[in-house]
């Protein structure tokens, strides 16, 4: 299909190059002059104005933002005027399901269509096959399901429900991430403490060959490991947080669900910008390897 799409940071570029791969035709944007460069060098298609973007039959078109949810509305309010009803829009980033859920009311009311798509994989899983968990119409899910099939890895993609249910899950996905690499991090910290001078490289390679704990976070901490070396030396014992394992957190009281492994693991990313620690630079070094987040050590870590 046709699609004009908006967002070229690290997983957008990477998203649209695969999607051309798959034979797409796609037409991106970005307001940083330097990530359209970066595109047009890939052989993608860029264009200068953001409305641009909308190619084809004005009631068929397809758009896709990967922009944080932080300028959604205000993507959304450029964009708007140059919609017509049967137009769709594609939420790919992490925004907050209730946002979504208004969002979505707003679009339908002038007849315009949307999904919203939780996309994990970070920007290796943009590139070679995402994973996608998709809310809205099922109809609107249905139309567009070969796109998402040619975005996702193979199986790696599927119907949540109603419209704020595809980042509703992937809000939750992030909070479960929030408490798995906590305790890895944990774990390799008293390894590190112990008297036997274990080898973390090795436990890590060896963990990950049919242990039950076998996974991809504990393939990149290796990984990590081989490039930093096992100190992690030159990654930052504090660790950042996006929102959405605070949302997880919040959401879940709303619920009246207690969630105190993922409420712990985000209370300990907040007190690490004061109390940073290798339990911290073993989570910074994993989301570096995933996300290709910052996590170099700053000068007053040095």
């Amino acid at each position: 299909m046709t699609l004009g799409y908006i967002g070229l940071g690290k997983m957008g570029r990477n998203m649209v190059t695969r999607l051309m791969e798959k034979g797409h035709e796609v037409v991106a944007f970005d307001p940083d002059a330097t990530a359209r460069a970066r595109t047009v060098a890939a052989g993608i298609m860029v264009v200068e104005r953001l409305a641009d973007v909308l190619v084809g039959t004005p009631g068929t078109r397809t758009v896709w933002l990967m922009v944080p949810h932080t300028v959604v509305d205000d993507v959304l309010m450029e964009l708007m005027p140059h919609l017509v009803p049967g137009d769709t829009v594609i939420d790919g980033g992490n925004s907050n399901y209730k946002e979504t859920i208004r969002r979505a009311k707003t679009l339908a009311n002038q007849g315009i269509l949307m999904l919203d798509v939780g996309t994990s994989g970070g920007p290796e899983g943009a590139r070679t096959g995402a994973c996608l968990m998709i809310g809205g119409s099922r109809d609107v899910y249905e139309k567009h399901v070969s796109l998402l099939r040619d975005i996702a890895a193979p199986d790696a993609y599927g119907y949540m429900g109603s419209s704020g249910a595809g980042h509703f899950v992937k809000m939750v996905h992030n909070g479960i991430e929030y408490g798995m690499m906590q305790a890895i991090a944990e774990g390799f910290a008293v390894m590190k403490a112990a008297p036997f001078n274990i080898a973390l490289t090795e436990v890590a390679r060896v963990y990950n060959h049919r242990s039950v704990i076998e996974s991809r976070l504990i393939q990149w901490l290796e990984d990590a490991f081989r490039a930093y070396g096992e100190d992690l030396a030159d990654i930052s014992g504090k660790v950042s947080h996006s929102g959405e394992g605070l949302w997880t957190v919040q959401t879940a009281k709303e619920l009246g669900v207690d969630v105190p492994v993922i409420e712990d693991s985000l209370r300990f990313r907040e007190e690490s910008q004061k109390h940073p620690s290798y339990t911290g630079q073993v989570v910074s070094a994993l989301r570096g390897q995933f996300g290709g987040h910052p996590v170099a050590r700053t000068d007053e870590e040095n």
